[in-house]
């Protein structure tokens, strides 16, 4: 998932080489903690979130050890060092012995922004790595007994959230062969990315996922953050701020990536809203005055590193146009870690797939 091993291949060929930019981004994984042959896992049994992380009892390492777990396990492949394979198998291990639940008001998203991170690194470290992992079946158990009913019904509020879920479901499925779990995803998906995203060709209101309880027009402009002048590319939390709505085009990327991989291709039904609203929220990002018709002229600029995977597939393998997006794709690189989106420059830029 996210990453065939076609495209771990290509960059394990462009690091070797000392390329850039993979071979930067490379370097600076290796650096961080996550990359850390001492990291340490902190689990406990019970993760309990509320908004923004109040309380946070567990939430953060919960997320930072994901991303060890995942980091740990690209660099075994991109290295070819047993230590890391094991320090990821070591990691979920210590998660999979421990964890019971989630609860608190966030428990779906911690669990779709967990569980879509442990899946990367479980399927990369199953399928490339000869070594033993004999509590396989036990961390299979914890991704279908604890993660798995958090995630797999979706969402009624906001669409960073059940798009999050979606990815999490997603790979749940994928990593345990679960066709079920995959197909309710993907129903899910193709509701909730036109109901996040806007088209002209939508009509005058944006559409609205079953799962979603607005349907006045004055519920719908309320849902959408006070958004009432709709334009290609405006999505359901523009007017929240750009980082969550960076982490629900993220997502978007990631479930049509994979899917790809997957041999059931879901960029053609997605690609024409992801496009328009890259490119809206680029151009914002990169600076250009607000107008007053597009959330009163406040718009919170804080779009994350999350270009790389719909750049590389939108332009570099559809050929379509992303000026936009290209300038930010190439101003932020290297695409370092903002939540579930890591280290994409090394493993989506200009990736052939």
């Amino acid at each position: 998932m996210l990453e065939s091993r076609g495209q771990l291949d290509f960059v394990r060929q462009q690091v070797r080489a000392q390329a850039q930019p993979w071979k930067g981004t490379f370097d600076a994984m290796m650096a961080s903690q996550y990359a850390s042959l001492g990291y340490v896992a902190k689990p406990r049994a019970v993760v309990d979130c509320g908004p923004y992380d109040h309380p946070d009892n567990g939430c953060s390492d919960e997320r930072r050890d994901a991303d060890a777990a995942y980091t740990s396990a690209l660099a075994w492949y991109l290295t070819g060092d047993e230590r890391y394979a094991r320090k990821s198998i070591q990691v979920m291990d210590a998660w999979s012995a421990t964890l019971t639940d989630h609860t608190g008001s966030n428990a779906p998203l911690q669990s779709g922004w967990a569980a879509s991170v442990w899946t990367r690194a479980a399927e990369i470290v199953r399928y490339t790595y000869s070594g033993s992992w004999p509590d396989l079946a036990r961390f299979q158990d914890l991704l279908r007994n604890v993660y798995l009913p958090k995630v797999i019904t979706g969402s009624t509020s906001n669409g960073n959230w059940e798009l999050s879920m979606i990815e999490a479901a997603q790979g749940i499925g994928v990593f345990l062969e679960d066709r079920h779990a995959y197909d309710t995803a993907a129903t899910m998906y193709l509701d909730r990315v036109p109901a996040y995203i806007y088209l002209t060709s939508d009509g005058p209101q944006p559409r609205i996922s079953v799962r979603t309880h607005a349907s006045t027009p004055d519920q719908i402009t309320k849902y959408w953050w006070g958004q009432s002048t709709l334009v290609d590319g405006v999505a359901q939390e523009t007017c929240r701020d750009f980082a969550h709505t960076g982490y629900g085009l993220s997502a978007i990327a990631h479930i049509a990536e994979t899917s790809r991989i997957q041999q059931h291709d879901l960029y053609p039904q997605v690609a024409d809203r992801l496009r328009v609203a890259l490119e809206l929220h680029s151009k914002y990002q990169l600076g250009q005055p607000m107008p007053t018709w597009l959330c009163g002229g406040q718009l919170q600029r804080e779009l994350g590193p999350i270009t790389e995977v719909a750049y590389n597939a939108l332009h570099n393998r559809m050929h379509l146009d992303l000026p936009d997006t290209e300038r930010l794709t190439d101003k932020q690189r290297p695409a370092g870690l903002d939540m579930f989106s890591m280290w994409e420059t090394l493993t989506h830029a200009d990736n052939p797939g």
